[in-house]
């Protein structure tokens, strides 16, 4: 019985989420399942151009899985343009990666998934005095599996 898988970190789920060829009707097209960790992969590697090292650290994987799920996602995005198929991106076992504030007034923290705007109040005491948590700041650093900065999503 093989083991668990972990959970990928993705900075979000992506906004667009079906790509298809034009001028082909939907229902005469078939379809390429690209995970959102598959997503997260091209975008940090492909997009980004961050190293395969770092991109890892960003999903919080060993290299070589970053490796493997990075030549899934190009295999699946190659056999959809060469074989004028349609793009879908859903699923997979992931962790949406989060902001932690701080309101040095009052103390208290929440966290805030990337792609939210910075609070302008506290939701605690409605202070001003809000910052980025100093520890563990940034979503490459810190946390793992399901504590932490993240919240789970297995589809």
């Amino acid at each position: 019985m093989p083991r668990p898988r972990r959970f990928r970190w993705v900075r979000a789920v992506p906004n667009v989420t079906y790509f298809k060829p034009r001028g082909i009707p939907l229902a005469q097209l078939a379809e390429v399942i690209l995970t959102v960790e598959e997503h997260e992969a091209i975008r940090l590697k492909d997009s980004l151009g961050l190293e395969q090292e770092k991109a890892a650290e960003r999903m919080k994987v060993s290299r070589q899985t970053f490796g493997r799920v990075l030549t899934s996602a190009r295999k699946k995005i190659a056999d959809a343009i060469t074989n004028g198929k349609a793009i879908r991106i859903e699923g997979g076992d992931f962790v949406i990666a989060l902001k932690r504030y701080v309101c040095y007034d009052c103390g208290n923290s929440w966290e805030l998934p990337y792609g939210t705007k910075r609070p302008p109040l506290c939701p605690f005491c409605q202070g001003v005095n809000i910052h980025r948590a100093k520890k563990k700041r940034g979503w490459a650093e810190g946390g793992g599996g399901r504590g932490g900065f993240g919240q789970s999503l297995r589809f």
